[in-house]
């Protein structure tokens, strides 16, 4: 039986009914399963259970209309959820940060400003604290000399050809939440590195032989969010990744100048890709930069 057809098949029925009140039920009738079989298969499949994915769904596209200038609590009623505050209390947990925080950084795409470079971008991150966690996944060695502040994961692993090294990891690690780190770990003072792809893991007892692991300690972190891109295809993915890369550029050439903040170098900077970052029309992802103030 092709589980992962079948499953592709309730994720679309989830999509058209994303603003209903959609049940368990509902999505495993369509899909012809029983309730039961359904939510193993689904899990197995996806990572996470059937209302995570309905809600982290919702949360996604509901960030996408922030970016329109519509109001809180009328993005909250189409999704769902019964308050602005319980929307927020979602949101918040989904994203670190509030709906209102996440408005304000994307004041220059909602005002039109925005380019497919970062050009006129308004960039406003959020400044946030962060406990330690742990990350487990797969490395590629390489060599940062001269990259002084791109670290330019995406980009990197766009252009491996190799094995599907993400599936891979989901599969085995299945990690409680959906949602990828990217790391630049240094290995020597000479450049030597790994980027490292990895997911946010309670524990390393899953980790196997090949996999790097490493433990990102807490940190306070100023958080960006790229402009948004169409991702639909492999030629707007390597604009995604040029856009990364330019925001990178931003932080370092001309964020950190006025913002009374200077890097952390006792700490680790990373990207993050969710759901937000997967073939969308408004595709977007994060970098964490960790900061103290002057």
């Amino acid at each position: 039986m092709n589980y992962r057809e079948d499953i592709e098949k309730s994720i679309q029925f989830i999509e058209y009914h994303i603003k209903e009140n959609i049940t368990i039920e509902e999505v495993a009738g369509h899909a012809g399963y029983s309730l039961y079989h359904f939510c193993r298969v689904f899990s197995l499949c996806k990572g996470v259970s059937v209302m995570e994915y309905i809600r982290g769904r919702k949360l996604s596209l509901a960030a996408a209309e922030l970016f329109k200038g519509r109001k809180i609590i009328d993005i909250a009623m189409d999704y769902g959820f019964e308050t602005s505050s319980g929307f927020t209390k979602a949101f918040r947990k989904a994203f670190g940060y509030s709906p209102t925080q996440y408005t304000a950084r994307m004041a220059g795409y909602a005002a039109g400003k925005t380019t497919s470079k970062i050009g006129g971008y308004i960039m406003n991150p959020v400044i946030v604290e962060k406990p330690a966690f742990k990350v487990a996944g797969y490395g590629i060695r390489t060599n940062i000399t001269g990259a002084a502040y791109t670290k330019d994961i995406a980009s990197f692993w766009s252009n491996y050809d190799g094995e599907n090294l993400e599936s891979k990891m989901y599969n085995i690690l299945n990690p409680a939440k959906h949602g990828e780190v990217g790391l630049c770990v240094p290995l020597s003072e000479s450049g030597n590195a790994i980027y490292l792809l990895g997911v946010i893991v309670d524990d390393f007892s899953k980790a196997e032989e090949d996999m790097l692991t490493v433990e990102v300690p807490k940190a306070q972190y100023a958080v960006f969010t790229t402009p948004p891109v169409n991702t639909a295809n492999d030629e707007e993915q390597k604009e995604f990744a040029e856009i990364i890369a330019d925001t990178w550029k931003y932080i370092f050439e001309d964020w950190f100048k006025d913002s009374g903040y200077v890097y952390d170098e006792d700490k680790l900077d990373f990207e993050f890709y969710d759901e937000r970052c997967h073939h969308r029309q408004d595709t977007v992802m994060e970098i964490y930069i960790p900061v103290k103030k002057l």
